[in-house]
């Protein structure tokens, strides 16, 4: 299990009854989380996202909050807010491959002596992106997304990385890796976060079951010949890490693989809350 417990700012309080009762700083909310089967007595909150019977839900307020507001991890900093989708535009789990990516780059930098190249897909709201950039990496950071390229680059500059090598590309991933391919660009590193199921910029159709491991041959071919790293994320229910180790292994046969869920501890008890799986890749002298 890869478990992110170094936040300072975060905490999950609670969970249980398909809910988890986080702390953002000096803010609780309740979100729906559906890992989360065991009983969980009743909690309050500043703030409830409640599910419609229809698909989608809403946030209830019961306590004016800021519109945003900021958040640290370590030396990074972001903006979150609750989104209409029950996000907060951060995945606080993800802390634990943000500190694993750092070593493995600045191990990387200090043995090449030069800045690493790393290529973010499907890169949100750049919580990777940032955590690279603060390790002296140069990132292309690619999303479909318009609005969640613009809250990447608020995140860079709330850390500090207004000036950073971050490239930011608004385009369907899948398209963005055949163009680099064509114009033979290497990467030295490669983090992809993909969807269960979206659509590009101009409507692109994605399916991970279909599409997850096409992609995955291709941006092996964008892999520099002196590579730190290849991480996959993934939040699809039944995609079991053993999934993402197996397509590692396959199209990256020489190197050494793990994979495993992405967890948070949670106050209450000794309890865990899986929050998705991660694969990684490292060559095999690392």
């Amino acid at each position: 299990m890869f478990l992110a417990d170094g936040w300072d700012e975060f905490r999950v309080l609670d969970a249980g009854g398909g809910q988890k009762l986080e702390r953002w700083k000096d803010v609780t909310l309740l979100r729906p989380d559906p890992q989360a089967v065991w009983p969980m007595e009743p909690r309050e909150a500043d703030a409830v996202y409640v599910r419609s019977d229809t698909g989608g839900g809403h946030w209830e307020f019961h306590r004016e909050l800021p519109a945003k507001w900021t958040i640290r991890y370590r030396d990074l900093t972001f903006a979150v807010r609750p989104t209409g989708f029950k996000h907060t535009g951060l995945f606080p789990e993800q802390a634990v491959n943000w500190d694993w990516m750092r070593g493995r780059l600045a191990r990387w930098r200090e043995e090449n002596g030069r800045a690493p190249r790393v290529l973010n897909l499907f890169a949100y709201t750049g919580g990777a992106s940032v955590a690279c950039a603060a390790a002296g990496a140069e990132v292309v950071h690619v999303d479909a997304a318009k609005g969640m390229v613009s809250w990447a680059k608020e995140n860079a500059a709330l850390s500090g990385l207004s000036d950073a090598f971050i490239r930011y590309i608004v385009d369907d991933c899948v398209k963005f890796v055949r163009r680099e391919l064509r114009r033979g660009n290497r990467y030295d590193g490669i983090v992809m976060d993909p969807p269960s199921y979206g659509r590009g910029p101009t409507g692109e159709l994605w399916k991970i079951e279909e599409g997850l491991y096409p992609l995955v041959s291709d941006c092996v071919s964008l892999i520099s010949e002196t590579p730190a790293f290849f991480l996959i994320n993934s939040y699809t229910t039944g995609l079991a890490a053993s999934v993402l180790d197996d397509v590692l292994r396959v199209a990256l046969p020489k190197g050494n693989v793990s994979a495993a869920a992405v967890a948070l501890p949670i106050e209450r008890g000794r309890l865990v809350l899986p929050c998705g799986a991660s694969g990684r890749w490292t060559p095999k002298d690392a």
